[in-house]
């Protein structure tokens, strides 16, 4: 345990420190919130892989380098720079995906523990010494970010866990287990014994990281509780969802911590990209009366025979209906589909596109079903992995989305389905879409200063904690 060597003098800002894994989709948001706590009045630094540093110049906040797994995703995963087993599990991961939902679910249960728990004792000391050198009052980490929990748990540091994915992430009962959705969308059944498999998996994971974080906690003898089950480790102050509160979600056992259901990470103003984009948007204006944006993640763009499928469908199925379509490393391969309805590129401004186009279609990430609602975007959503099967559960549920199969994909059926979206946008997207105007990266970072400044706002030494 890491003893407070600082005392918060009575009006000092706070100094934070934002920690983010090494995958653009996490330190996207991680760093728009970032931002958002320096404008809200504390004294923010970023911590992510050295790659991350322009995130944070980009929203005003300071620096520090620090490399919480060897996995790393920089915006387009396939040239991301990793080693050799990296790179062997992602290809391995990517073959999965053409093999169905519960195929993809079982290869990442494999890789779980070189994902998500490769070095612990690393990055444990490398914390210590970021905690020595910089004295912050307090953390917010990321919840994926299982070797940085750990850690700040047996140093006994606050910390606040940010969940950038489904609130499933965090296990809601004894029985429910990470990698294992709590809900399907319509289209996706796998049969009893596949479940049976993965659940099989998933609670064997579950033990292994549990057991690995009680002997982690015990070789570094620390003197705070035992960290417990490993996957429901989170922060006893607050837990951030980047989510929206739908009424059906599975309610947390409580804690003691605030749980903020923030709804989205979308910055109130967006930087123009450019004008080559105003251009691009121009173009297909110009041939169209409609735009569709098409998009499968920074992983997922690998998937260049799905969205070579996709536009072909929108292209058929919608006359009157341009394509954008974010490729990733597949760009070279589907250039021959680029002409007067079809702009291929390697990475697209999403968040600026979506107020200009008019349906997007998505693997179900967090990030661009988060984005669409906040934008008031209909989409079309094929889950292939992780938590966007529950993701696209709940788009359906709430009338945000329609939701088809990529392991069984048919060109008519998405242009029907495209079709659909652009003649009868989904009935719940007004009210969801007004429910989260005043969310937001602004309105997590207000309630979390309140909720982690609870302790230390009179002068008071921080206190250690078990759990954060």
């Amino acid at each position: 345990m890491i003893s407070p060597r600082h005392t918060r003098a009575a009006g000092r800002p706070p100094r934070v420190v934002v920690v983010s894994p090494p995958f653009h989709s996490h330190a996207q948001p991680l760093s728009v919130l970032a931002g958002a706590l320096e404008k809200a009045g504390a004294r923010v630094r970023f911590a992510s892989a050295p790659s991350f540093a322009p995130m944070a110049a980009g929203v005003g906040v300071g620096f520090e380098p620090l490399t919480v797994t060897r996995n790393a995703n920089t915006g387009v995963a396939r040239s991301t720079r990793q080693g050799a087993r990296e790179a062997e599990r992602l290809e391995e991961f990517l073959g999965s995906t053409r093999k169905g939902a519960v195929a993809a679910l079982l290869a990442q249960a494999r890789h779980r523990g070189e994902d998500l728990l490769s070095d612990p004792e690393r990055v444990m000391a490398e914390l210590r010494a970021l905690h020595e050198r910089l004295a912050p009052d307090w953390y917010v980490v990321d919840q994926l970010s299982y070797p940085v929990t750990l850690a700040l748990h047996c140093l006994g540091l606050p910390f606040a866990t940010f969940c950038p994915g489904h609130p499933t992430y965090v296990p809601h009962r004894s029985d429910a287990f990470f990698g294992v959705p709590y809900a399907w969308p319509r289209a996706i059944r796998p049969a009893a014994g596949a479940l049976a498999e993965l659940r099989r998996a998933a609670r064997a994971n579950d033990v292994a990281f549990t057991e690995r974080f009680a002997e982690v906690a015990r070789a570094h003898d620390a003197p705070v509780d035992p960290p417990g089950r490993a996957f429901a480790l989170t922060s006893r102050r607050a837990v951030v969802f980047n989510y929206p509160r739908f009424p059906w979600l599975p309610e947390h056992a409580s804690t003691g911590a605030e749980f903020l259901y923030g709804g989205h990470c979308v910055p109130a103003a967006e930087p123009d990209p450019g004008e080559e984009w105003e251009a691009v948007v121009r173009r297909l204006r110009s041939a169209a009366r409609r735009v569709v944006l098409i998009a499968l993640g920074t992983f997922l763009s690998a998937r260049s025979d799905v969205l070579d499928l996709l536009v072909r469908g929108v292209l058929s199925g919608v006359p009157d209906a341009a394509v954008v379509v974010a490729a990733g490393d597949s760009a070279p391969a589907l250039a021959r589909l680029s002409g007067p309805r079809v702009h291929v590129a390697r990475v697209v401004p999403q968040r600026w596109l979506l107020r200009r186009v008019d349906v997007m279609v998505h693997h179900g990430g967090n990030n661009s079903f988060t984005e669409c609602v906040a934008s008031g975007t209909p989409a079309l959503v094929l889950p292939f992995s992780s938590d966007q099967f529950s993701i696209a559960h709940d788009a359906e549920r709430a009338r945000l989305a329609t939701c088809l199969d990529p392991s069984r994909p048919d060109p008519g059926e998405v242009g029907r389905a495209v079709r659909e979206l652009l003649s009868r946008p989904p009935g719940g997207m007004s009210r969801w879409t007004r429910e989260l105007r005043d969310l937001g990266p602004d309105w997590i970072a207000g309630r979390l200063l309140r909720a982690m400044g609870r302790r230390d706002d009179v002068g008071e030494p921080l206190p250690s904690c078990a759990g954060g």
